[in-house]
């Protein structure tokens, strides 16, 4: 068996879909026999995620599959091993940086806040 990454896209529709569309983009790990074994597995796991639930303001909403957009074979899993990589080009260089700073800290901030005293 190997390890493959696959990339699961799934389409949110909220209400009537009256709204900017919106996508998720799921990374997942799928062990497999071969490349056509994890593609069939990647599509199984993106059709059994879809679902429908009510929001906060009592409006349907609708996760549903798109397809699989990328399955790519891993080999050699070890520490640090490059799983993704996605080049984001933004218009205001220093409010990302911002952002993501602001992001690593809210995942800081909980781990240390949220570690079991030693």
């Amino acid at each position: 068996m190997s390890w493959y990454m696959a990339k699961i896209i799934f389409r949110i529709v909220c209400g009537e879909g009256n709204h900017t569309p919106q996508f998720e983009e799921q990374i997942r790990l799928i062990q497999a026999a071969d490349k056509s074994e994890a593609f069939e597995k990647a599509r199984s796991i993106g059709e059994s995620n879809e679902m429908v639930f009510l929001n906060h303001r009592q409006q349907e909403v609708q996760w549903r599959f798109v397809n699989v957009a990328e399955l790519a074979g891993l080999s050699g899993l070890s520490h640090g091993a490059e799983l993704f990589s996605h080049i984001h080009e933004a218009e205001e260089a220093e409010q990302y940086i911002e952002l993501i700073n602001d992001k690593a800290e809210t995942i800081r901030s909980a781990i240390f806040t949220t570690a079991p005293a030693r």
